[in-house]
């Protein structure tokens, strides 16, 4: 039996997480009061019951009737029943560009003003977060890419540690990305832009990435930085990040900057346990 309670930020993909759920074959519940989880779960997961995985939302519409999930959990554990939690999350602007697109309201919002209810919501709900098994930062996640990552989780049974990596090339002469942790500069590197056969080509073909790798400098650098990425990668872990987003910049974000995205994406791609995708923010340009 496999009981799983769905939470966290409004707005972050609640409702999604528990449609992805459904369709792999949880029996889903969402939103019911506080008072009635304990008995829920005890029939679900109740040795006659006719579901082995159930999946159930629980949120801040509940009010202040929220805190009550402590003690719920608590008598859970105490009555050996056993669950895990998924805590979605999202940034701060993420959250208010979804609600002005909705134009819905937030649960909390005092006086229309949303970026207090989200406040509000976030201390009301951190005792979920710190007790999350699986913690999804959706800021930058499209459905199909949090439709894969929880299939990771719930029907493959990945190990999965809490981060989503995101590989991001651009061009200097666009503007670095506002939301990169780490900014990695590669206009060192000999450009492709200056070779006649290799100039409207980009980086996401073998041509390019045989002229670019084809320099011991270049070969040196992603040796260097996947030895960096994978040791940082558990710390940030342990201290709770959710998202890491690693920009690698040349100068137009075409030729350079690709090739060393798409290598280094390969090269994470063999852990499995972390969230990852690649973007290439200047590759039409």
């Amino acid at each position: 039996m496999r009981f799983v309670i769905v939470t966290g930020m409004s707005g972050a993909g609640k409702s999604t997480a528990l449609k992805i759920l459904e369709d792999v074959g949880y029996f889903c519940a969402d939103n019911l009061p506080i008072p009635l989880v304990e008995k829920f779960a005890e029939l679900a997961c109740a040795s006659d019951s006719k579901y082995d995985k159930v999946a159930l939302g629980v949120d801040i519409r509940n009010g202040e009737a929220i805190r009550g999930m402590q003690e719920v959990l608590e008598q859970l554990m105490i009555r050996g029943i056993s669950y895990e939690i998924l805590y979605l999350d999202a940034s701060e602007p993420a959250l208010l560009r979804r609600y002005k697109e909705t134009r819905r309201s937030h649960p909390l919002a005092r006086n229309g003003r949303v970026d207090e209810g989200i406040r509000m919501e976030r201390a009301a709900i951190g005792f979920l977060k710190e007790r999350a098994d699986y913690i999804i930062d959706t800021s930058n996640l499209l459905t199909r890419e949090l439709r894969s990552e929880m299939e990771k989780i719930f029907v493959n049974s990945k190990e999965f540690r809490n981060i989503f990596v995101t590989v991001l090339s651009f061009g200097f002469k666009y503007g670095i990305p506002a939301d990169c942790d780490l900014v990695f500069d590669v206009r060192f590197l000999p450009n492709p832009f200056y070779v006649d056969d290799l100039k409207h080509k980009t980086g996401l073909t073998r041509e390019v990435q045989d002229y670019v790798m084809g320099f011991e400098a270049s070969r040196v650098f992603l040796e260097k930085l996947e030895d960096m990425i994978e040791f940082l990668l558990p710390h940030y872990v342990a201290e709770g990040k959710n998202q890491l987003v690693i920009g690698i910049g040349c100068t137009g974000g075409q030729h350079r900057s690709v090739t060393l995205a798409e290598q280094l994406y390969r090269y994470l791609s063999r852990h499995e346990e972390y969230g990852l995708k690649i973007e290439h923010r200047d590759i039409r340009n």
